[in-house]
């Protein structure tokens, strides 16, 4: 049976979930970053830094609503041992490689999800999962970008009437500058929730070890670690899915990519709020087909869209998979 870690292997378990972390932000580093690079506004370097910066001071602007939720709100967190956090973060690990060597724009946050209910399976069978967290968590994956899609879609075309007596310099230059503010704040929106996800998994950790006594709370340093894991996993830059995110989709210019990150935005800040762990991923490709299906829906190549919802649907499943895997194979060595 499971048995308590010592410190060290406490601490290295810790790692492994800022390791995800780090891919994390390396993996969804496009997310923030594809459209200001493919409008040519910020060369790739710049946009990972200012990416980054926004990434990391994310913190003080959200609670922590969405970690607990995956601490306590997708699994039961009684039946949470070293184990099966181990398994979980290796499920979500290796589809993030997979699909990173791919450059398949995947979720990183499902494939955490789908870790989670993986090793939950194996461990207690279904009494493992808290429904109605997981129904939430599904339910974003239909909702997140479809909302992205209207809200990117409403803004391009109220933004295109506003603008319509302007010259075509004299707007793309005001929205080469308007697009440092969307960017931040896609970027705030991204750190906000996807780091929060980590934040919950090494709470519950720690919760299941006795270190946090009888309440569940995410302790400071927990959250300024997992804040600067994603913020130096960004700066590192995810390029191959960049290129799929910035120009294969749709090809965007500033006042097209300022709508695109500006729905996106508003779509993370409001799902951060309600504690919900949705997909920049999932986000930001919608808002992006928005904005190109706003100029004509021949704009968008949707097959290679199809192909990417494709991966949507695979990627909790995948990761439950590979988890289940790893909770077997590891057996009492945690």
């Amino acid at each position: 049976m499971d048995t308590a870690l010592s410190f060290p292997l406490l601490a290295s378990l810790i790692a492994v979930a800022l390791f995800f972390d780090f891919l994390n932000g390396l993996h969804d580093a496009a997310n923030s970053i594809a459209t200001i690079v493919s409008t040519r506004v910020l060369r790739p370097q710049y946009a990972v830094l200012w990416a980054a910066f926004f990434n990391f001071i994310a913190f003080l602007f959200f609670g922590l609503h969405v970690a607990e939720t995956l601490g306590t709100g997708i699994i039961d967190p009684t039946i949470v041992t070293p184990r099966l956090i181990f398994a979980a973060l290796m499920g979500a690990i290796v589809w993030n490689i997979v699909t990173w060597i791919f450059g398949i724009p995947s979720s990183s946050s499902h494939a955490l999800v789908g870790g989670l209910v993986g090793a939950g399976l194996v461990r207690t069978g279904f009494d493992a999962i808290v429904w109605t967290g997981l129904l939430k968590t599904v339910g974003a994956i239909f909702m997140s970008p479809m909302i992205g899609f209207f809200l990117a879609l409403m803004l391009i075309l109220i933004v295109s009437w506003i603008f319509v007596r302007q010259s075509p310099f004299a707007v793309d230059r005001t929205f080469r500058g308007l697009q440092f503010i969307s960017a931040s704040l896609y970027s705030l929106g991204h750190g906000g929730n996807d780091a929060q996800k980590t934040m919950g998994i090494i709470a519950v950790l720690l919760f299941s070890q006795g270190y946090l006594g009888t309440e569940f709370n995410v302790p400071f340093w927990v959250v300024i670690a997992c804040q600067s894991a994603m913020a130096l996993g960004t700066l590192f830059g995810g390029w191959r899915i960049v290129h799929t995110m910035g120009s294969k989709i749709t090809r965007l210019n500033p006042m097209q990519g300022f709508c695109a990150e500006t729905g996106g935005a508003l779509t993370l800040f409001a799902a951060t709020w309600l504690g919900i762990p949705v997909s920049t991923t999932h986000t930001i490709t919608g808002a992006i087909i928005g904005v190109g299906a706003a100029r004509r829906v021949s704009a968008v190549r949707w097959g290679l869209a199809g192909n990417i919802v494709i991966a949507w649907l695979i990627t909790m499943p995948a990761a439950a998979i590979i988890s289940a895997f790893f909770y077997v194979v590891v057996g009492f060595t945690l």
